[in-house]
């Protein structure tokens, strides 16, 4: 059996997804908006909880070899916390990280 894996239609970048889908303009504006929204909200939250592991790396005076290992990650991983690379890591990652280091992380919604 062949598998059928011809590319048939490519969605140039910045274009609304969902207008292609075949929304109404209005709805699909609608709804890029939102996901945006959603997107950046959660980037900005990543990237707190990456700015508290960093911190408390730093105040702790580890080298990456050794968060790596009290985190239970990779040492490059270590890196992509610190160099804050948001798409590496979901929030659940990063929440369960501070709790191997005994830091409670709690949500407040504003």
């Amino acid at each position: 059996m062949k598998i059928d894996t011809e590319i048939r239609h490519v969605t140039k970048p910045g274009a609304n997804l969902f207008l292609e889908l075949g929304f109404a303009p209005a709805e699909a504006k609608r709804l890029q908006a939102a996901s945006r929204k959603q997107i950046n909200d959660t980037q900005l939250l990543k990237q707190q909880l990456m700015d508290e592991l960093s911190t408390w790396i730093t105040e702790h005076h580890l080298k990456q070899a050794e968060a790596a290992a009290i985190l239970m990650i990779s040492r490059p991983r270590v890196s992509d916390v610190v160099n804050k690379n948001t798409a590496k890591f979901t929030i659940d990652t990063l929440v369960e990280m501070f709790s191997r280091v005994g830091k409670p992380v709690k949500l407040a919604i504003g």
